[in-house]
């Protein structure tokens, strides 16, 4: 039996980028683009319309900005999944992407085949995090001062190795720099895990910015 496409609505303010996504995307054989937008307004009339799985949305919009409409959207489709797209990598944005329900969070300069990996991947369930961007915001946000009061779900040595994860180090360098086993540092990442209910490390980093862990 035929898998059926993942239905996407595109909201992009530059033609050209837009263009580029949507040839990228359909080229895939498991997207189909409902729709274009271009503004933030005209944008959310399209998800509204089309009710698609997944926006992919521009968070510098002109009308109505990324960070709002992906408020908006979800409050009123709560299923729907929504990859951000931007220029900068700024923390204040992607924090601000996130709290207003975003799935995935891509830089610009990233190829269509990784705005492509995104969307299959919320479609799917899961959650994308540009490494570029993951890497940044937990080192701000990675300070115990930060985290709030009471007990989490985490153990302090489990908020380092994952700390260390976003920042894209391998287990064996984990192991070096934690001075730890490699078994015990591939136990902790089992742990992490389950207890953020991820499939796998780029979940589990989002999961833990979400619930205020890091």
């Amino acid at each position: 039996m035929t898998t059926p496409p993942i239905t996407l609505v595109l909201v992009e303010d530059h033609a050209l980028t837009r263009a580029g996504l949507r040839t990228a995307l359909e080229a895939s054989g498991d997207v189909r683009v409902l729709a274009e937008a271009a503004d933030g307004p005209a944008g959310e009339a399209a998800v509204l319309a089309q009710r698609p799985a997944v926006a992919v949305i521009d968070i510098g919009l002109p009308g109505l900005d990324g960070i709002d409409l992906t408020r908006r959207l979800k409050a009123a489709q709560p299923d729907l999944k929504v990859v951000i797209l931007t220029m900068h990598e700024l923390d204040d944005e992607v924090l601000a992407a996130l709290a207003a329900g975003a799935d995935a969070y891509c830089v610009k300069s990233s190829d269509g085949a990784t705005v492509l990996d995104a969307v299959r991947i919320v479609a799917g369930g899961g959650a994308y995090f540009d490494a570029r961007i993951a890497h940044v915001v937990l080192r701000r946000l990675g300070n115990p001062t930060t985290s709030p009061a009471g007990p989490g779900p985490l153990t302090p040595r489990e908020l380092d190795v994952l700390r260390l994860i976003a920042d894209g180090i391998g287990n064996a360098e984990i192991a070096e720099r934690l001075h730890l086993g490699l078994g015990t540092v591939k136990g902790h990442i089992g742990d992490i895990l389950i207890k953020l209910s991820a499939a796998d490390r780029t979940q589990a980093a989002v999961n833990a910015l979400r619930r205020g862990l890091l």
